[in-house]
Formats: C-alpha cells, sequence, structure tokens
C-alpha cells in the first residue's frame, strides 16, 4: 500500500492542506441557487482562515530579516491561536493582548500554547486598542506584525485563497456569481473581491458585519475602519445579530452536518437576507472556522440568555 499525506514538520502542513474543501451545500441550494461553502477550518493550526494570514505574514517577515525572538499581537481569538502556534514552531516567544469580551475558551487554548495572555479593557481591538499594542511592542523590542494593516495579510487571501475558489469551481465548469464573507480585518474579503471583481464583471462581493450594538467573533463593524475593505469593490453590506448568527450556526449544524463558528453563521444568515434579490446562480459562502471554540456562546443560547 502506497503511504501518503505524511509531512516532515509541523511547519509543512498548512500549504500542502491547500486548497481547504469547498462542498457544496446540498440543503440551501435549490434547482437555481447552487450554494458552496469554502470550508476554512480545515487549515491545521486555528482551525481557521486566519493560518493564512499569519503564516504569510510571518514567513514574510522571516525573509525580510524582520522577526525577533519576541512578537506581540492584539487579537481576539483565531489569529492569537495561529500566531501562538507558529511561534512555537519557529521558536519565538509571543505576548497576545486580548479585548474583554475575549470568549474564555480562547483564553485557555492560548495558554495550552504556552502564549503569554495580556487581557485588557478594551471593549473592542479599535484603532486605540492597536497603537496600544503597537506601543507596547516598541517598548519592548518586540515584533508587532499588526494583522489590521500587514498589507501580507490582504496578499495571501488576493493571491492563493481566491485563486483556490476560483480553479475549485473551474474545475466543475462553473464560476460565482455572488460571494459573501464577514468582515474583520477585512483581509480575506478584500483579496477575495480584488481578484474577482478584475477577473469577472458581473460578480457581486456581499460583507457581513454585526448589528449595531451587538459582537460576533470574527466580524466587526465599518466604523472600526477595516483597511482593505475601503480599497476594493464591495456591492453591499448585510447587518447580522449575535443571535441570527448562531442559528446560522445551528442551521447549518442540522442541514448539513457541519459543526461552523459564529462568523460563517452570520454568512449563512446574510445569505438568505439576499438570496431573492440575487437571483439565479452560483453562490460561495465563506466559512472561516468551525463551532468548537462556540460552545459557551451556544450554551447561552439553549439556556435563553443570548
Amino acid at each position: 500500500m502506497k503511504c501518503t499525506n505524511i509531512f516532515g514538520s509541523t511547519l509543512d502542513l498548512l500549504e500542502a492542506g491547500w486548497p481547504t474543501p469547498m462542498v457544496k451545500l446540498s440543503r440551501l441550494s435549490t434547482d437555481e441557487q447552487e450554494v458552496f461553502a469554502k470550508l476554512e477550518f480545515f487549515n491545521p493550526y486555528s482551525k481557521s482562515i486566519k493560518d493564512r494570514a499569519v503564516w504569510n505574514m510571518l514567513m514574510k517577515a522571516k525573509k525580510r530579516g524582520d522577526l525577533k525572538d519576541k512578537l506581540y499581537e492584539a487579537t481576539s481569538g483565531n489569529v492569537g491561536i495561529a500566531m501562538a502556534s507558529l511561534s512555537n514552531i519557529l521558536g519565538i516567544k509571543f505576548r497576545v493582548y486580548l479585548p474583554k469580551p475575549t470568549p474564555q475558551t480562547t483564553q485557555i487554548l492560548l495558554k495550552v500554547l504556552g502564549a503569554e495572555v495580556v487581557k485588557t479593557e478594551f471593549e473592542t481591538i479599535d484603532p486605540e486598542m492597536v497603537n496600544f499594542v503597537k506601543k507596547e511592542a516598541e517598548k519592548a523590542n518586540a515584533v508587532n506584525l499588526n494583522q489590521f494593516e500587514n498589507d501580507d495579510n490582504f496578499e495571501v487571501h488576493y493571491k492563493i485563497t481566491a485563486k483556490e475558489i476560483d480553479e475549485q469551481l473551474k474545475s466543475i465548469g462553473k464560476k460565482p456569481n455572488v460571494i459573501i464573507a464577514g468582515i474583520g480585518t477585512s483581509g480575506h474579503i478584500g483579496g477575495i473581491a480584488k481578484h474577482f471583481k478584475e477577473k469577472y464583471k458581473d460578480v457581486a462581493v456581499i460583507g457581513v458585519v454585526p448589528a449595531q450594538g451587538e459582537k460576533i467573533p470574527g466580524i466587526k463593524r465599518l466604523e472600526t475602519k477595516p483597511k482593505w475593505f475601503f480599497q476594493v469593490d464591495v456591492d453591499e453590506v448585510i447587518e447580522v445579530t449575535r443571535k441570527e448568527a448562531i442559528e446560522g450556526s445551528i442551521e447549518i449544524a442540522r442541514k448539513e452536518g457541519l459543526l461552523i463558528g459564529l462568523s460563517s453563521g452570520a454568512v449563512v444568515k446574510a445569505f438568505g437576507k439576499v438570496r431573492e434579490k440575487y437571483g439565479k446562480g452560483v453562490y460561495v459562502l465563506i466559512f472561516p472556522d468551525d463551532g468548537f471554540k462556540y460552545v459557551e456562546a451556544f450554551e447561552s443560547y439553549f439556556s435563553g440568555e443570548e
């Protein structure tokens, strides 16, 4: 029997796993609308799309000779987990700065990975918190890759993630009509939008954000000024409540058997809000991560607290 799928290092796992799977969501699809999900929780470190950005930022910094023995970053979740994982592989000490509402599960996973966890009083990662962490890094002579401003974040999605989606659909003789993705740093929606808007004139790109006053892990409102969102053409932005995001995750679990995270659930609900408007065609939903980090949110929902 031929032995395959074996690697010489955990650092080799990421690129070797690309492209991540795309799957048709049969229960969401109709005769006139084919709905595909890009399953980014197949990435190995944080089980999320953030592995791509962190990997590219670190590898580019290493190539430039910018890496030091200490790394500081502001994050509320998957970037921190990915950065902690890759820092361990590369032998770098990692300190993570978390906003106040960061889920307990995320904090525990970061500690398992050996990251130094600093809980701040910031309610969200806004420009003020980003600047605070940048100054802390400068004082300690540490590297701050700054996912919110680092173009290596955007680049990996423009050059790799978007290309994967394009080639996967081409392999079955299709192209997307509508792509729906959450807006966080805006790295992945920005890179995907740029690729598809350059290549196809008739592709609609729809962003998803939390409704006013709501918090959904992984996505943020435009008031936080996500850098790349304002540099690309996004056709529409849909607001989703936290409760709707949880219900979107539950819907996919019960209809398709996939445990997806809250930002993925928000994308599902956004699709439901626009599918009549955009009509027939091929829809691509970007699912950034899985549901295992959000057990607390699901528990609150089932107990009636959400």
